[in-house]
């Protein structure tokens, strides 16, 4: 290990571990015995999800470990792009092969607990060593062994805040790259800080930590918020179209055809500003969001303001999430799907 990627005063590992819960020893033992690392995502992967892969790999390279990162992918979303060409999204085993990897192999799971939401290249994985490390609260998370250890905080607001606290864990501190990944992860999942609280000020803490080795927060505004197609627009500008108020105006409700889906994909999709939008109008404390993707089978999107908890709605239908930003899938079509959402909404809003 070189001597300049340890620990400055600044990050002194007591600071942090008053500001954060610890992270599990056995997890850091995990990654100290292992010699070959496969680190995996979510299907579908977002900002949070590419920035905690590639700042963990980073890492562990720096301390002498082989490591790869893979995804189901698809990268659709613009500001991902980029990253795609530094993710193996076929065969893992291949792979191992071609690499003469023959033991010593682990994998890391990050920002799910279900090992069925890598997709299809689970099957390559399940025959290793498995740790977990997700911020998403959640009755699926397995139980934690040394063998196999959890690293779960669902009071983090993004995964790679528990990616941050690792590396610090393992006796170093951030590259610009490793600074730069993390914070573009953070803010993804954060809506650039705008979903945190009073109570989030370690979170800053942690951001100020980012910036300091070199993230700019100017650069991954432009990254996240820039290089949207007309398509996206016009999309965008359907589902509005269609929203509907409900339960006197507290739950809103929209949604995009197959039709659409089918001509716009996925590659248009910017839910992030139209979240932004439908919540907010006036009045409107959660909402929903209903994308018909096969004939019989519809993606849910539920965003909620503070005492709305969306996360134990969608865990309901087998789904997951946030407190204020969950999701789920659902067979049906758009008429069954949206009558079963808003009977799930009725407790909360009829008294």
């Amino acid at each position: 290990m070189v001597s300049s990627d340890k620990i400055s005063p600044a990050d002194n590992p007591e600071l942090i571990r008053r500001r954060f819960p610890p992270v599990p020893g056995e997890l850091v033992e995990f990654i100290k015995k292992g010699q070959r690392f496969i680190i995996a995502g979510h299907k579908e992967p977002d900002g949070d999800c590419v920035g905690s892969q590639l700042a963990l790999r980073n890492a562990l390279v720096r301390i002498g470990k082989e490591a790869i990162v893979c995804s189901a992918g698809p990268f659709n979303r613009t500001e991902l792009k980029k990253y795609n060409n530094q993710f193996i999204s076929d065969s893992v085993d291949d792979l191992v092969r071609a690499n003469n990897w023959t033991e010593g192999i682990s994998v890391i799971i990050v920002d799910c607990s279900n090992i069925e939401r890598v997709g299809d290249i689970k099957n390559d994985l399940e025959k290793y060593p498995l740790a977990i490390i997700d911020h998403h609260a959640s009755r699926n998370h397995p139980e934690s062994t040394p063998e196999a250890p959890v690293y779960v905080d669902p009071d983090a607001p993004a995964c790679t805040i528990l990616i941050h606290k690792l590396i610090t864990a393992l006796g170093l501190k951030m590259t610009k790259e490793e600074a730069t990944l993390l914070l573009f992860g953070l803010c993804t999942d954060t809506g650039f800080f705008r979903h945190l609280t009073e109570k989030n000020s370690d979170v800053f803490e942690a951001a100020a930590k980012m910036i300091r080795y070199g993230a700019s927060p100017k650069k991954i505004f432009r990254i996240t918020n820039g290089g949207k197609s007309l398509e996206s627009r016009i999309l965008m500008g359907r589902i509005l179209s269609r929203s509907e108020l409900f339960y006197d105006g507290r739950l809103l409700v929209s949604h995009e055809t197959l039709e659409e889906y089918n001509s716009f994909g996925l590659k248009s999709r910017d839910s992030d500003h139209l979240n932004q939008m439908l919540m907010s109008i006036e009045g409107v404390e959660a909402t929903i969001t209903i994308r018909q993707e096969r004939a019989d089978n519809c993606t849910v999107s539920l965003r909620s303001i503070d005492k709305v908890n969306v996360s134990q709605i969608a865990s309901s239908f087998g789904g997951g999430g946030h407190k204020n930003a969950a999701g789920l899938t659902m067979k049906g079509d758009i008429s069954h799907v949206k009558q079963v959402m808003l009977d799930s909404f009725k407790d909360i809003f009829v008294r």
